[in-house]
């Protein structure tokens, strides 16, 4: 009997390898069933893509694999939201989707990020500052977590008193499977409402409307500005901000503290960068393929399909396993082994073809700038006592990573 990969709670003391490894090796394309967790409902099931070639494959097929018909999270939202949660650009396939991301790309620009450079840069020593002589500390709490949302709201142009805010949303939206940040709102039937649903994030659609209006009459050089200068429809600079919002922070905030304990498990690594500062590109690449921030999305087919062996059938769910492709022992040698001197890499840490990451250089800048803070600040690191993973099927979180190191 196949392994069973949906179960949320499975990711509580990280990926199941062992699983994932035997899904590629007898069930590349497995049929998972769908199983009520708590308070969350069963569902219909879907088929689970764990091969990298497959994973590739249906994310560079938008023809074949949609991410409108059921939008991208395994679980099917409420038949009523579904024309809402349709309008994110996440949710969309091409040409819809290809005339949004051109709008948003030139807001997100190259250019604009690198000028938050030296900013991120001066926040990485300053947070590590703050915890250098205390020897000890939670990194998620006293180092990650801030991070990333501290550079996204400059990035957009929050200002500093509504940054809670910012937090609060991404808590909501991404940990809802986990106790910790359930907010525990049950609709009418007694069920959990669904934190993507137009009611949960009205608030949020509200105060990105409020201060989109504030930059459209003191425009700065900031995303948010852009996005309120330019060509879009109703509900969608709100769409935007949502996403990038919850993605932008929680992308780095995920996987900084996975690299972080990728190089505390394996000290011969991280003395190898520290003597070889040239390969910290190549090592940020391999932390994203070690601990991918996203462990999943879904897809639906639009007809009926042959994949890894399997006829899929038109209207099922289809879920990629970006944890599992990154461990393909058909695309990558060793892929047990943490190796910062890999090359080429080829993860599918910010997944592939038209939906990839449109936030990658900017993931990609924080976690050099933090590793090499870190790391070379913090030479000794270790582990102090058991991770603590988000629960959650979709974003690969650590909640706590307690660590210790010579004070300074």
């Amino acid at each position: 009997m196949a392994p069973d990969v949906f179960d949320p709670r499975r990711y509580a003391d990280g990926i199941p390898h062992e699983d994932f490894a035997w899904l590629r090796e007898h069930e590349p394309v497995s049929w998972q069933e769908e199983h009520e967790v708590g308070n969350w409902p069963a569902g219909p099931g879907f088929w689970a893509v764990t091969r990298h070639a497959d994973v590739v494959r249906v994310l560079r097929s938008p023809t074949e694999f949609s991410s409108w018909l059921g939008a991208t999270q395994i679980r099917d939202p409420d038949p009523a939201d579904l024309p809402f949660v349709r309008r994110m650009m996440l949710n969309l396939d091409p040409p819809e989707h290809g005339r949004l991301r051109r709008i948003v790309s030139r807001a997100f620009t190259p250019r604009r990020i690198e000028r938050f450079a030296a900013d991120v840069a001066a926040r990485a020593a300053a947070l590590v500052d703050a915890i250098a002589a205390r020897g000890e500390c939670d990194l998620p709490a006293d180092l990650t977590d801030d991070y990333p949302l501290r550079n996204l709201a400059d990035l957009l142009g929050v200002p500093e008193s509504d940054r809670g805010a910012l937090l609060a949303w991404t808590d909501r939206v991404i940990g809802y499977q986990d106790p910790e940040h359930a907010t525990g709102t049950l609709g009418p039937d007694g069920r959990p409402v669904n934190p993507r649903s137009p009611a949960m994030l009205a608030d949020m659609f509200a105060y990105a409307k409020g201060l989109a209006a504030h930059k459209r009459m003191h425009p700065a050089d900031d995303v948010l500005t852009a996005l309120a200068h330019a060509n879009l429809g109703d509900g969608e600079l709100e769409m935007f901000f949502f996403l990038l919002t919850v993605a932008g922070n929680d992308t780095v905030r995920s996987a900084a503290p996975g690299g972080l304990l990728a190089f505390a498990e394996h000290p011969d690594q991280r003395a190898l960068l520290l003597r070889r500062p040239d390969l910290l590109d190549p090592a940020v690449e391999e932390t994203l393929r070690w601990h991918p921030p996203v462990l999943s999305f879904r897809r639906t087919a639009l007809a009926d399909v042959s994949l890894g062996g399997q006829r899929i059938a038109r209207g099922d769910k289809v879920v990629v396993f970006h944890c599992s492709a990154n461990f393909d022992e058909r695309r990558f040698t060793a892929p047990d082994t943490f190796d910062i001197t890999r090359e080429p890499d080829g993860h599918v840490a910010f997944g592939d073809g038209p939906h990839v990451c449109l936030g990658a250089h900017f993931v990609r800048l924080q976690l050099r700038i933090l590793y090499r803070e870190v790391l070379w600040r913090l030479p000794d690191l270790e582990l102090a006592g058991r991770p603590r993973h988000l629960v959650s099927n979709f974003i690969n979180g650590i909640k706590h990573l307690p660590v210790r190191y010579t004070p300074n």
